[in-house]
Protein backbone atom coordinates (compact mmCIF):
# COMPACT_ATOMS: atom_id res chain seq x y z
CA UNK A 1 0.00 0.00 0.00
CA UNK A 2 2.79 2.41 0.95
CA UNK A 3 4.62 1.56 -2.26
CA UNK A 4 1.62 2.49 -4.44
CA UNK A 5 1.22 5.78 -2.59
CA UNK A 6 4.92 6.64 -3.08
CA UNK A 7 4.70 5.88 -6.77
CA UNK A 8 1.66 8.12 -7.09
CA UNK A 9 3.51 11.02 -5.48
CA UNK A 10 6.52 10.37 -7.70
CA UNK A 11 4.34 10.38 -10.81
CA UNK A 12 2.58 13.58 -9.73
CA UNK A 13 5.95 15.25 -9.12
CA UNK A 14 7.24 14.14 -12.51
CA UNK A 15 4.17 15.56 -14.28
CA UNK A 16 4.39 18.85 -12.39
CA UNK A 17 8.11 19.11 -13.09
CA UNK A 18 7.64 18.45 -16.80
CA UNK A 19 4.83 21.01 -16.97
CA UNK A 20 6.92 23.64 -15.18
CA UNK A 21 9.88 22.92 -17.47
CA UNK A 22 7.74 23.42 -20.57
CA UNK A 23 6.14 26.60 -19.24
CA UNK A 24 9.42 28.15 -18.16
CA UNK A 25 11.44 26.98 -21.16
CA UNK A 26 13.41 29.71 -22.95
CA UNK A 27 12.20 28.45 -26.35
CA UNK A 28 8.89 29.19 -28.03
CA UNK A 29 6.17 26.57 -28.18
CA UNK A 30 6.92 25.76 -31.82
CA UNK A 31 10.62 25.33 -31.07
CA UNK A 32 9.86 23.17 -28.05
CA UNK A 33 7.45 20.97 -30.03
CA UNK A 34 10.03 20.59 -32.83
CA UNK A 35 12.68 19.67 -30.26
CA UNK A 36 10.36 17.07 -28.67
CA UNK A 37 9.42 15.69 -32.10
CA UNK A 38 13.06 15.43 -33.22
CA UNK A 39 14.20 13.92 -29.93
CA UNK A 40 11.36 11.39 -30.04
CA UNK A 41 12.22 10.44 -33.62
CA UNK A 42 15.91 10.03 -32.77
CA UNK A 43 15.06 7.97 -29.69
CA UNK A 44 12.71 5.73 -31.66
CA UNK A 45 15.36 5.12 -34.32
CA UNK A 46 17.96 4.33 -31.65
CA UNK A 47 15.55 1.88 -29.97
CA UNK A 48 14.80 0.17 -33.29
CA UNK A 49 18.50 -0.17 -34.04
CA UNK A 50 19.17 -1.52 -30.55
CA UNK A 51 16.35 -4.00 -31.00
CA UNK A 52 17.79 -5.21 -34.29
CA UNK A 53 21.24 -5.53 -32.74
CA UNK A 54 19.81 -7.41 -29.78
CA UNK A 55 17.91 -9.76 -32.10
CA UNK A 56 21.07 -10.49 -34.10
CA UNK A 57 23.08 -11.10 -30.94
CA UNK A 58 20.35 -13.42 -29.64
CA UNK A 59 20.40 -15.42 -32.87
CA UNK A 60 24.19 -15.72 -32.71
CA UNK A 61 24.08 -16.90 -29.09
CA UNK A 62 21.32 -19.38 -29.90
CA UNK A 63 23.30 -20.86 -32.78
CA UNK A 64 26.46 -21.05 -30.69
CA UNK A 65 24.57 -22.77 -27.86
CA UNK A 66 22.96 -25.21 -30.28
CA UNK A 67 26.38 -26.08 -31.74
CA UNK A 68 27.84 -26.63 -28.25
CA UNK A 69 24.91 -28.90 -27.35
CA UNK A 70 25.36 -30.91 -30.56
CA UNK A 71 29.10 -31.26 -29.94
CA UNK A 72 28.47 -32.35 -26.36
CA UNK A 73 25.98 -34.96 -27.60
CA UNK A 74 28.53 -36.27 -30.11
CA UNK A 75 31.21 -36.47 -27.43
CA UNK A 76 28.83 -38.30 -25.12
CA UNK A 77 28.01 -40.84 -27.83
CA UNK A 78 31.70 -41.38 -28.62
CA UNK A 79 32.44 -41.88 -24.93
CA UNK A 80 29.55 -44.29 -24.52
CA UNK A 81 30.75 -46.36 -27.50
CA UNK A 82 34.28 -46.45 -26.11
CA UNK A 83 33.05 -47.63 -22.72
CA UNK A 84 30.78 -50.28 -24.26
CA UNK A 85 33.58 -51.51 -26.29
Amino acid sequence: MEENNSFGWFLAGAVLGATAALLLAPKSGAETRKYIRDTTKDSREAMEESGRDLMERGKELYERGRKIAEDAGDLFERGRKLVQG
